[in-house]
Formats: C-alpha cells, sequence, structure tokens
C-alpha cells in the first residue's frame, strides 16, 4: 500500500511549481497482481513524477504532514480474489462504511483498491476486507506474482461436488433412501462455504449476492425435499464461479502481460562494477547493461552504437526496429540481436509501462453512462426479484390457488433469477475488452466515457500543425523588400526567435545554424499570440509577424507573399523598427500516412476539417490535397468558438498535439493526442495515439462502435434469458438447477461476446 500526497504524487508542495501533468495521477508503482499489504512510502521512494525539494525531517514535511492530515490523502492497495464487478462492488461498500474513509473505488482491471480517508485507515480497511472474505497478504517491493496454485487445488470444491453428485445419482438407482442421505450430505458441504460467504457479506453491508441467493435457494430446497436439486444447484454454482474466475482473468490479462513486461531489477555500470540493482534505486544518468533477449527496464537512451529493439508489446509492430546511439527506447522493448548500453532516462515509476498502467487506471474511474445506470439498476434488481420471489412462494397459496410446495418451489427459483451477475459483468467485461484492444492497436482511451463518446463521433478536427503535418517546417526562401541582405535577415530572425518552442521558431533557427550564422544576443522576447513574436536586438526592436498583422506593406510586397501562400508556403514578415525588411517562407509537408487516414474516417462516414492559424492560402493547398474541408487564421481562442460551435451540431472530436490545442481539445465532444504531443495536450485528450500514426485514428473509432454493439447485445442477453425464465418459472417449466445454469450460462456468455474484442483486427 502507498502513502501520498493530496495531490496523488507523493511529493512535497514546494515541488509543485514545476509538475508534470501525470502528478494528478497516482504515482503508485503496480508490482504484481498479489494483494498487497499498507506499507506507506515517503517522498524520496515514491517514484513521483516531481522532485522534492525537501529533505525528510524539514519543517516542511512537518507542514506537508499536517496538511494531509487536514485536507486527507489516499492509500491503495492490491487486492486478489475477485471473479466480478460484484466481488469489486462489495469491497467498496465495506471500505465505505469505516469511519474516516470519504471514497473507496476498485479498479477491477489492475486489482487495485483506492481509498480516500481523512485520517490512517489501513488496519480498519485490511479488517473490513478480510471480513468482506478477501485476502491480503503482505508482498515487499521486490516480490514476484506467486505461482499460481496446480488446477485440482482450485476447483476442489467443483470436483468434490461433482464427484459427491455422481455418486449420489449411481447410489440412487440401487438404494433411493441413501441416495437421497448423499445428496443431502453434498448440499450440505457445498452449501457450508457458500453460506459462510453470504455471511461475511451481509456484515460488510452486502446483502443481496449471488451468495444470498445461492445460500436461501439450497436451504429452501433442503427443506422442501428438492435435496437432488439443491445438489445441482450448488455444483452449477461452483461451475459458473470457475468461469467467472477464468473470465475475469482473461479480462484483466492485458494489464497481466504489460506488468510482465517490466524486469523487477536491472544491472548498473558504475566505476566499471556491473551491480544488480532494483529499480527503485535507479535514476536519469545512470547506465545500465541489458543482455541480447532481455527486455528493458526503464526508458533508455542508447549508448550502443547500433541496435535492434523489438517494440511489439507496446507498439503491436511485428518487425524489430534499428535504433542509433542517442535515441530513446521505451521500457518494456527487447534487444534482439545484442548486449546494449543504456543511459537512465525516466525517473522510478515514470516509465513508458507506468505511464501506460496509470492511465489504464485512471481510465478506469470514469466509466461510461450505460455502465453507471446498470449499476444503479443492478442494485434494484435483486432486491426486487427477491421481494417478487417472496410473493410468489406466499400471496397463491394464500389465494388458495395451489399447495403451498409447489409455490415455494416456483418461488426459490425465481431467487435464482435475480442474480445480476450476467448483467453486471455485460458492460465492464466488453468495455474492458475494448479498451485493452484499442491499446493494442496503438490508442489509449481514458475509460468508459471516453469509449461510449468515440462511439457517436460523426466529425473529426484536426489541428494542421505537428498533426497533419509532421511539425517540421523548413525554410525553403527569403524575400528582400530592402538593402538588408538574406544572411542579416535570417540572423535577426533566429536571434528574435532563438528559445521559442513554435514549430516555424525552431525551422528558422535551424536555418540560422546550417549556415553558422553568428546570432546576436535578444532580450525582452515577447510572444504575440496568433501573430508572431516581438525581441531587443542590438539596441532595435525586431517583430516576426504574420502577413495579416504586419503594417506598411505595399502593394508589391503583399503581392509577392500572395504568391508564395499559393504554393503552399507560410510566412512570416520581419520587421526592424517598424520597417518591413522582408519575408521567409517556410513549408511543411503532409504526413505520409494523412491521406490515408482521411480515407479511413470517409468509410466510416465521418467528415473531417483542419482548424489551423496558418494563412488561408497555404492551408487551402493541404486541404486540397487530403480533399477536406478547413478554417484558417485562427487563434487559440477562434478554435475554441469553432469547436464549440460545430460541436452543438454532431459529436466532434478534437486531434492535436501542441499546447495550443488543449483548450480546443477540451471544447470538443472528444479530445484526441498525438503521442509525439505535449504533456499538456496529453493531459487534455480523453485518447491519445502512442504510435503517433494518424492511420490509427479510425480503427480506433471503429472499435468504440463494436465494443457499444456488443455492450448492447450483451444487456439484450442478460436481461433476455432473465425475462425468458421468469416466465417459464411461474409457468412451471422450469426448474432450480435450469434457472442456475441458465444464470452461469448467461455470465458465460456475456464474458464471451466481450472477449471477442481481444481477438478482432482492423
Amino acid at each position: 500500500m502507498h502513502q501520498h500526497h493530496a495531490c496523488g504524487c507523493g511529493k512535497s508542495r514546494a515541488s509543485h511549481a514545476a509538475a508534470k501533468p501525470l502528478c494528478q495521477v497516482r504515482q503508485t508503482r503496480p508490482l504484481s497482481l498479489s494483494v498487497h499489504a499498507a506499507t506507506p512510502v515517503t517522498a524520496d521512494t515514491a517514484g513521483c513524477c516531481c522532485e522534492s525539494n525537501s529533505s525528510p525531517g524539514t519543517e516542511a514535511d512537518v507542514a506537508e504532514e499536517s496538511d494531509r492530515r487536514d485536507a486527507g490523502y489516499p492509500f491503495s492497495w492490491q487486492v486478489s480474489g475477485m471473479d466480478c464487478p460484484g466481488c469489486a462492488r462489495t469491497i467498496e461498500t465495506a471500505v465505505r462504511q469505516i469511519s474516516g474513509v470519504t471514497d473507496a473505488r476498485v479498479l477491477f482491471s489492475s486489482e487495485k483498491l483506492v481509498v480516500s480517508a481523512s485520517q490512517d485507515v489501513r488496519n480498519a480497511v485490511e479488517q473490513a476486507v478480510r471480513k468482506a472474505g478477501f485476502e491480503l497478504t503482505a508482498s515487499s517491493a521486490s516480490s514476484v506474482t506467486p505461482a499460481a496454485r496446480p488446477g485440482w487445488q482450485q476447483n476442489r470444491m467443483l470436483l468434490l461436488l461433482a464427484l459427491l453428485v455422481l455418486l449420489s445419482s449411481v447410489l440412487g438407482q440401487f438404494a433411493p433412501a441413501w441416495g437421497d442421505r448423499l445428496f443431502v450430505l453434498t448440499t450440505l458441504i457445498g452449501l457450508a462455504p457458500v453460506a459462510r460467504g453470504a455471511w461475511q457479506r451481509l456484515r460488510s453491508g452486502s446483502p443481496f449476492t449471488i451468495e444470498t441467493l445461492m445460500t436461501l435457494a439450497s436451504a429452501g430446497a433442503l427443506i422442501i425435499g428438492a435435496h437432488a436439486e439443491a445438489a445441482m444447484v450448488l455444483l452449477l454454482f461452483q461451475l459458473g464461479e470457475q468461469l467467472e474466475g477464468y473470465a475475469a482473468a482473461r479480462a484483466r490479462s492485458g494489464v497481466t502481460r504489460l506488468m510482465a513486461l517490466r524486469p523487477e531489477s536491472a544491472i548498473r555500470l558504475q566505476q566499471g562494477q556491473r551491480t544488480e540493482v532494483p529499480l527503485a534505486a535507479l535514476r536519469p544518468g545512470d547506465r545500465i547493461e541489458v543482455a541480447a533477449g532481455s527486455r528493458l527496464p526503464v526508458d533508455g537512451r542508447l549508448i550502443s552504437p547500433l541496435a535492434s529493439f523489438d517494440e511489439s508489446a507496446l507498439t503491436g509492430e511485428s518487425l524489430p526496429v534499428t535504433r542509433a546511439s542517442g535515441e530513446t527506447i521505451p521500457a518494456g522493448a527487447t534487444s534482439v540481436d545484442r548486449q546494449v548500453e543504456l543511459e537512465v532516462v525516466s525517473e522510478p515509476g515514470e516509465s513508458a509501462i507506468d505511464r501506460i498502467l496509470q492511465l489504464i487506471e485512471e481510465a478506469e474511474t470514469h466509466r461510461a453512462p450505460v455502465e453507471r445506470f446498470i449499476d444503479q439498476f443492478s442494485r434494484l434488481y435483486t432486491p426486487l426479484v427477491m421481494l417478487l420471489s417472496l410473493l410468489v412462494m406466499v400471496v397463491p397459496p394464500l389465494l388458495g390457488a395451489g399447495d403451498w410446495q409447489p409455490w415455494i418451489y416456483k418461488g426459490l427459483t425465481l431467487l435464482l433469477i435475480g442474480c445480476p451477475c450476467a448483467l453486471v459483468i455485460s458492460t465492464p467485461a466488453a468495455i474492458t475488452s475494448g479498451l485493452a484492444a484499442a491499446a493494442r492497436q496503438g490508442a489509449l482511451i481514458k475509460g468508459g466515457a471516453a469509449l461510449e463518446r468515440l462511439s457517436s463521433l460523426r466529425r473529426v478536427a484536426f489541428d494542421k500543425t505537428g498533426t497533419l503535418t509532421p511539425g517540421k517546417p523548413q525554410l525553403t526562401q527569403i524575400l528582400r523588400f530592402g538593402a538588408a541582405s538574406e544572411a542579416e535577415m535570417l540572423a535577426l530572425s533566429a536571434a528574435a526567435e532563438q528559445g521559442a518552442t513554435h514549430p516555424l521558431a525552431s525551422a528558422i533557427v535551424a536555418a540560422a545554424q546550417a549556415r553558422h550564422l553568428p546570432m546576436p544576443d535578444a532580450r525582452d522576447q515577447q510572444v504575440l499570440a496568433g501573430r508572431g513574436i516581438r525581441a531587443r536586438v542590438a539596441e532595435q526592436q525586431i517583430e516576426l509577424l504574420t502577413p495579416a498583422h504586419a503594417p506598411g506593406l505595399t502593394a508589391q510586397q503583399r503581392r509577392q507573399i500572395s504568391q508564395q501562400e499559393e504554393e503552399g508556403n507560410t510566412m512570416v514578415v520581419l520587421m526592424r523598427d517598424g520597417e518591413a525588411l522582408g519575408a521567409l517562407a517556410l513549408r511543411d509537408r503532409l504526413r505520409s500516412d494523412a491521406v490515408a487516414a482521411i480515407q479511413g474516417l470517409n468509410r466510416l462516414g465521418i467528415e473531417s476539417l483542419m482548424l489551423t492559424g496558418d494563412n488561408p492560402r497555404a492551408a487551402a493547398t493541404l486541404a486540397r490535397e487530403l480533399g477536406i474541408d478547413y478554417r484558417a487564421s485562427l487563434l487559440p481562442a477562434d478554435k475554441v468558438a469553432a469547436i464549440r460551435e460545430l460541436s452543438q451540431q454532431q459529436p466532434l472530436a478534437m486531434v492535436g498535439d501542441g499546447i495550443n490545442d488543449a483548450p480546443a481539445m477540451k471544447a470538443a465532444t472528444l479530445g484526441i493526442a498525438m503521442g509525439s504531443g505535449t504533456d499538456v495536450a496529453l493531459e487534455a485528450a480523453d485518447a491519445a495515439l502512442t504510435r503517433n500514426q494518424l492511420t490509427q485514428l479510425a480503427p480506433m473509432i471503429a472499435l468504440a462502435r463494436r465494443t457499444r454493439r456488443i455492450i448492447r447485445q450483451n444487456i439484450g442477453i442478460a436481461l433476455g434469458l432473465k425475462a425468458i425464465f421468469l416466465v417459464t418459472t411461474l409457468l412451471g417449466l422450469t426448474g432450480l438447477w435450469l434457472a442456475v445454469l441458465a444464470d452461469s450460462g448467461a455470465t458465460a456468455l456475456v464474458t464471451a461476446n466481450a472477449l471477442r474484442l481481444l481477438r478482432h483486427r482492423d
């Protein structure tokens, strides 16, 4: 268990001045799928994306601890033994009853319990979870996932009941009385753990569970003399539990495999010595060694001259990728052909795998509206069916409509129909599978709510620079309007732009460096949003402005600029003390996959639109190549206004990569960030294309639509079977064993239907 600062990063407040977006995500480092005992994590070992400026024991730490007591802080555990979201809900209910707990959430896919509390509630939480019937076992940071027990041990109750039912049936053929007694014994043996589980959940505040329903139905069947059916019901229940456990493991398999990609230790090279150290001991700048065939434990910069890496586990690309010295390799990649040396570039808990796991956990907290509705509906459904069952048992006999025993039998059968397992798992199983399938295809979607909005999209708006284009423009021509030479103009422009982050600024500086031009010092730099930049260079005011905001241009000069813009160039006018010295022409080509991406969206019936701050002529040239509409000369505020206007007409996604795209992405129905985008854009987005390939956009939307269809199918299967067996039970056509078989069958059906998403390839 980890203890964190209120922001979730685990560091002091002083370090938040430069906090990265992922500080908003709890930086707990997932270790294994076994259960972890609660152990606090200090600021030195939390592995946050922020760097603490306070040492342990300082006044800042004392103040921070006081703040934690006042504001509350979260805890987290790894939990095992959950077969379905109903188990997760039982744990949440038990923990929320603890004094001091403000919220409790079980992340089913990663088997993590996250608790927000106003005080230290670790012991109380552990006791409450144990009372609910879920074991907690201590595990150190370096522990590995415990070995799975043999299949016969995991299924020993199922095997025992199957053997006893078989013996009872055979014995009943020769000695009916003894066969019936063995059925009673079989029922009592099978009922004991189920009744114990029902009592544990009842004490933890969850009275309407499948264990409660099974206990009542089996005990009632014994009382009315349906001994064989009581035993068969428990046997089928055990079989259904195993099916649910298998389905849950399959649904979590993507997260399990992702965790397994990261070794627990690394070989560090220090002063000529090779030392095996835990990952928490590595820091940026350390040198590590990775053997051929081994996986990278952290993100690293390649020191070796050349090597091939298998990155398929993270990117899905089947072919090895050749990397040169200086390139960054993500954690989880496998060195294919040789032993390599790397320089660590990621803090503990901040590698590519850690960030993906954090996004998956964050995604699970954003549930789809349909999932929230089903959850609320299932809470009402079970007690209503139990009430109906009681009425069926009592009302008809009291009204003289028949004997007591047949109606009690029908009421007990209705109890089993009241189990909501298939309904509860119908939506989260599909959403979890959809999110896992999207991650395989190179897309991270932040939760079921984002997945549902993604499935409803009818239009996609693209930022131009860095999204439809690589964002690496090059200087193509310099227009001279006065006596200043091209070299002087380029040197002044580069001096004013030096340090700026805009792609055009980088292109201008790169062009000056390529010509080995001396760049004078600049001061008082001021970015003019949507217009350009201003600076003092050699006591002169230098401005680089868009043609629309450049004053004093003659008609001839504007014609020259217009001609360049019609050829697809972006123009920047250089002004010195209010005089136009000339203009720089820069051009950014379309991405190689942009046309294919737009065609893929067209096949889905989705319109595309380009939003850019570039001039209309340059924008029109790119838009014609893509065959889409466009809006040009937009400031960041204009993009937001356009997105809001378009979103009112139909569901719309905004795809971008820069800081200036973040407001528009937030304003859209759905924000999608390019994997190479800034942290701000990635944080603002609801989804991200991790491979930085636009061609993944259409498959991602198609997958979301398919997930929505499967959710509807699952709900139809779950409710449809319930309705059918409700009618057949009242008509006396179905009995106890068939009812529980139908419930287990419905759970297996909806789970298998959801798992089809994992086999889908676009």
